[in-house]
């Protein structure tokens, strides 16, 4: 069973059944190998293997798992920068019941123009040529949000409404600070009056003082411009500060999701189970560290069944050949895990 309705707000986006696989052909060497008897074949990751995930008008769900699991590639498939695969995605602001990429051309543009993201790297995702008033602005003037007359009264109220001063459009990206460059970012999403914004590992490079300002202004403009957020990052701590709710991934797929408060209070999935463990405790009683046992899959080869069963302490036989669906455990509660209690 899936979790259509996971998030009890409206629906803004929902995924349904998201799959992505990067596939490498074989070259001419390899073919000729493989002609020949070699036991070569092309090479497929499965990056994301059938997710289902609903995200609620202004809600902020967090999405968390280890690096490599998918999370990243997921974002990219929420917003359409990567084609799926297969599965469909369907914005409820439009379109009814009609999937995003079945749209009308020009109803398709201005949904996904609706869409944004703020990367990693705002350094890496800005051109170093160009003046970052011209790179904040260049998206509205292209697609007629503002005109050229407009340009400098909106840039400037844009950049003091993410915290800049508006004198700094003029300046390259070079000469900012790492924080600034996150607040260059943000307001770079924000020119096209997005809804829906997907924040990959947006405050992971920064100091923790800095990281508590980006993220405060997150949650301001969510409250002043009726934002949704997919907050993608590793960091438990992050997630629970500016999380409603919590999705997570694990090897392409989603095996938990719930409620930050319930998550983090009643955690189901055995995977969920040792990453919250592994949060240090101010004031807690002493405890050995234990870390997940091996390591991440490849994703060339996943494993059978449940993805996380050659890690889990309490796989069963079973476990190597179900690979169960999120089922409700608990009101609002997902998980996938077989056992009743989870890993408890």
């Amino acid at each position: 069973m899936l979790p259509p309705d996971s998030s009890r707000r409206p629906a803004l986006l929902e995924l349904r059944q998201i799959s992505k696989r990067f596939s490498r052909p074989l070259d001419l060497a390899a073919r000729l190998a493989q002609k020949l008897g070699a036991a070569i074949s092309a090479q497929t990751v499965h990056a994301v293997d059938r997710v289902s995930l609903t995200i609620g008008r202004g809600e902020i769900v967090g999405l968390v798992g280890e690096s490599g699991c998918g999370k990243s590639t997921l974002g990219r498939l929420a917003l359409g920068s990567y084609p799926a695969s297969s599965g469909q995605r369907y914005w409820r602001g439009e379109g009814g019941t009609t999937a995003i990429d079945d749209l009308p051309a020009t109803q398709r543009r201005a949904v996904q123009l609706k869409m944004q993201m703020v990367f990693q790297d705002p350094y890496a995702s800005l051109n170093p040529r160009l003046r970052v008033g011209q790179a904040i602005s260049e998206a509205p003037l292209v697609h007629g949000l503002i005109t050229a007359q407009q340009r400098d009264a909106w840039l400037a109220q844009l950049l003091h409404k993410v915290g800049l001063d508006p004198s700094l459009g003029e300046r390259y990206p070079h000469q900012f600070s790492g924080g600034q460059r996150a607040r260059i970012g943000i307001a770079r999403a924000l020119a096209v009056a997005p809804e829906f914004i997907v924040c990959d590992e947006a405050v992971s490079a920064l100091d923790v003082s800095i990281q508590a300002q980006v993220i405060n202004l997150f949650m301001q403009l969510r409250d002043d411009l009726d934002l949704t957020y997919l907050f993608i990052s590793h960091d438990l701590g992050v997630i629970r500060h500016v999380s409603d709710r919590v999705a997570v991934m694990y090897l392409g797929r989603i095996v938990e999701s719930a409620s930050t408060d319930e998550i983090f209070a009643h955690p189901h999935h055995p995977y969920t189970q040792a990453l919250i463990a592994e949060l240090p405790v101010i004031g807690g009683h002493r405890r050995d560290y234990q870390a997940i046992r091996g390591e991440i899959p490849s994703p060339l080869h996943p494993p059978s069944g449940c993805h996380f069963h050659p890690r889990c302490p309490y796989a069963m036989a079973q476990c190597q050949t179900l690979a169960r669906e999120l089922r409700e455990i608990a009101p609002q509660h997902w998980s996938s895990c077989i056992l009743d209690g989870g890993g408890e």
